[in-house]
């Protein structure tokens, strides 16, 4: 038994010309606009924003009553109409919830973040994610698909 699961799972492999690896959870993700603020989490304070304006609204399955503000999200495209998707993943942080209603996608990422992934700036992407935390200042690398140029003190929480 144990060899045709094996038989059958050679095949398919072969017989699949592109197969991904899934190590976070699946989701959509579209972007936004300024004006940023006021945000949910911290109202008009600036340095809510991290550097780089690495950061998302997320929808009401992500948002736990509030408890998502300042979590971290790895994040990479995985597919849209038109080949939008950049190879590499980005790092960013919750400072806001999805107000709009229905929200357009599982995560509303910032202008600068999603241009990060995806060349289309108006595209509805189909992601992956996973929520990370900084605990390590120095240390390890997670890696996540082979990009360890971000993740270095990244610990991801699974």
């Amino acid at each position: 038994m144990t060899l045709l699961a094996l038989v059958m799972a050679l095949v398919l492999s072969i017989s699949c010309k592109e197969m991904i690896l899934v190590l976070g959870d699946i989701g959509t993700a579209t972007s936004y606009d300024p004006p940023y603020i006021p945000t949910k989490c911290h109202g008009n304070r600036q340095d809510q924003f991290p550097s780089g304006n690495l950061f998302v609204q997320v929808s009401e399955g992500l948002w736990d009553n509030g408890a998502a503000c300042g979590r971290r999200y790895r994040l990479r495209c995985l597919s849209g109409s038109n080949k939008p998707c950049k190879n590499g993943a980005v790092d960013v942080r919750v400072v806001d919830f999805c107000s709009r209603r229905p929200c357009p996608s599982t995560i509303v990422m910032s202008k600068d973040a999603f241009s990060a992934v995806s060349h289309s700036p108006d595209a509805k992407i189909n992601i992956e994610f996973i929520q990370y935390d900084l605990k390590l200042e120095y240390g390890n690398c997670a890696s996540y698909r082979g990009n360890c140029s971000q993740a270095t003190g990244v610990e991801l929480l699974t």
